[in-house]
């Protein structure tokens, strides 16, 4: 081989990993965060004709330097570019599944709990496998972006006079194009400053995390029923036993949506009337979670605790305090045992005792001896009846307070389980057939219609399951709250879904409801679209409020003494 061969095959070497380079760092800084802001088919190119004003900035700073200078704030500006890339790939994560941001000070916790979520959703190989993939994609692109930004500098350095002439002329048409308002895609600018806009929103989100620690503390330290005496709390319903009931992703949508609320509604008014015949009755409304997609101990505790809990700074702080929740009323009062049941929880849950149970039901001391269904570590009709024969029909017991979490309508639903006999229950073992015969989740992902479909199914078998438990053991003490916890992922509502979820209370004693008729709730188990709309963090005032003694009907007056 020649001289000349090698040298011209140098340079077209050269001139591709140039090309490369700016390519990567182009993507870097004009690729949103968000998937859906990127508009569909044809117009994807055009989308991409953006001027980045950061890299017209970040090059003029790298040519006025001395070389060695240039070389080690090229190397800053690539690591931060690269940081950013890292961000901006999580921020899609957290858009597709929570729609929301991903928080640099605060999510942290939550890489865990996805961790666990794909180890019980592919096993633990799979689980160790991803994190080993992401670990090394990030090594990856902090590298890349780093090489990148050295070669581009000093490729323009090499060549000053064009380069200078070529930033000079990027930033007038930057400004005109910023003046003008120019796009060739609704929403989406020529002039580009969308990478230093969310490296701003990520710096400032660490003082307002130290802003928000001194707000929840003021917010927590703030409660009215803290000092109300045992004998003051819940006289309404002493002697009932009261279960409240989260339905994992039942949102709004799942009631409202055309796509999914033929099922749910159709499950909704059936159930309804047979609940009617039984003679029960039930009154609905909505709240509005604090987050969605997921996160459902956010949703949990602020349902417990009476204030909003949506991060993690905020959650880790309510349960190393001692705020009064729903279920340490109950306790305080010395009327009532408290029940958790969490099949969810696979490992040590501390909070527990911050709530206040008594005793706590985990997916490893409810007896199950099935199969797993995906992430769900039991079928819901399971949990019931395990509480079921632990407590509720437990000869002499006294009256409970149950707090029961379902997990048969978690992410990704399918496969999914079928109602059974409560006879034929058991251990579980029976599921192993339904299991192997339902479609796995890695089938109904193909398609975002069957996803939709499958979470309808899900909703509606967790519906069936409580109003099959109801008609089966409910009796005239039973006061059921049955709620949702957040609505499901943006690839089931879309991106601007409300946070609503619906909440229904169901008692046979009407004069359990009768002290919620000023809520303004619809009858029946689904609130119709007038109904009442209130933020999760009100709900426990305003039922400590109702079951309070100033909602006791008033005594009859002693007769006048002779």
């Amino acid at each position: 081989m020649s001289f000349f061969t090698r040298l011209r095959r140098r340079r077209v070497t050269a001139a591709v990993l140039t090309v490369l380079a700016a390519v990567l760092v182009f993507l870097a800084l004009v690729v949103p965060d968000q998937i859906t802001r990127l508009p569909p088919g044809s117009s994807v190119p055009a989308a991409f004709v953006r001027i980045p004003i950061e890299a017209l900035a970040a090059f003029a700073l790298l040519l006025a330097l001395p070389a060695r200078a240039r070389r080690v704030t090229a190397a800053v500006l690539g690591a931060a570019l690269g940081l950013l890339t890292i961000i901006k790939v999580i921020d899609m994560g957290f858009f597709t599944v929570l729609a929301r941001q991903f928080d640099p000070v605060l999510d942290w916790p939550l890489l865990a709990d996805g961790y666990r979520f794909v180890k019980g959703s592919v096993g633990k190989p799979g689980a160790v496998a991803a994190v080993a993939g992401a670990i090394l994609l990030a090594v990856a692109v902090l590298v890349l972006m780093i090489l990148a930004v050295r070669r581009l500098a000093a490729v323009a350095a090499a060549h000053r006079t064009a380069s200078t002439r070529g930033i000079a002329a990027a930033c007038l048409a930057w400004l005109a194009c910023a003046l003008l308002g120019t796009s060739f895609v609704p929403g989406v600018y020529v002039a580009s400053d969308s990478a230093f806009v969310l490296a701003h929103d990520n710096v400032l989100k660490v003082p307002a995390a130290v802003q928000d620690r001194r707000a929840f503390a003021a917010e927590a330290r703030d409660d009215a029923f803290r000092d109300v005496p045992a004998e003051q709390l819940l006289t309404g319903l002493r002697g009932k036993d009261v279960v409240f009931t989260f339905i994992e992703s039942y949102g709004r949508s799942a009631i409202e949506d055309p796509k999914l609320n033929q099922r749910v509604d159709a499950t909704l008014a059936e159930g309804g009337r047979q609940l009617t015949a039984d003679g029960f009755a039930a009154r609905s409304g909505f709240l509005t979670s604090p987050t969605t997609g997921g996160g459902s101990w956010l949703a949990h505790s602020t349902f417990q605790s009476g204030v909003w809990i949506n991060n993690e700074q905020r959650y880790r702080s309510l349960v190393s305090g001692d705020r009064l929740t729903l279920t340490s009323a109950f306790r305080k009062t010395a009327a009532w045992q408290t029940v958790g049941v969490e099949p969810g929880v696979t490992y040590a849950w501390p909070e527990g005792q911050f709530y206040g149970f008594d005793r706590v039901y985990d997916s490893h001391t409810l007896g199950y001896r099935g199969p797993a269904f995906s992430w769900a570590t039991m079928p819901d009709q399971f949990t019931l009846k395990s509480f079921t024969d632990r407590e509720y029909t437990r000869p002499g017991r006294d009256p409970l307070m149950a707090e029961i979490t379902f997990v048969s309508s978690h992410t990704p639903w399918a496969p999914l389980p079928a109602l059974l006999d409560w006879a034929d229950v058991g251990d579980g073992s029976v599921y192993t057939a339904q299991q192997r015969g339902a479609p796995s989740a890695g089938e109904v992902w193909k398609d975002a219609a069957r996803v939709r479909e499958a979470y309808a199914k899900s909703i509606k078998y967790s519906i069936d399951s409580v109003v099959s438990w109801v008609r089966e053991y409910g009796d005239d003490n039973l006061v059921l709250v049955m709620l949702g916890d957040h609505q499901p992922a943006p690839i089931v509502v879309g991106a601007t879904a409300s946070h609503d979820v619906p909440i229904t209370v169901v008692a046979r004693d009407s004069a359990v409801l009768d002290r919620i008729a000023d809520w303004g709730w619809t009858d029946g188990l689904e609130p119709a679209p007038q109904a009442p709309v209130w933020p999760m963090d009100a709900f426990r005032d305003k039922f400590l409020t109702a079951f309070g003694p100033s909602n006791d009907p008033p005594r009859p007056l002693a007769p006048p003494k002779r």
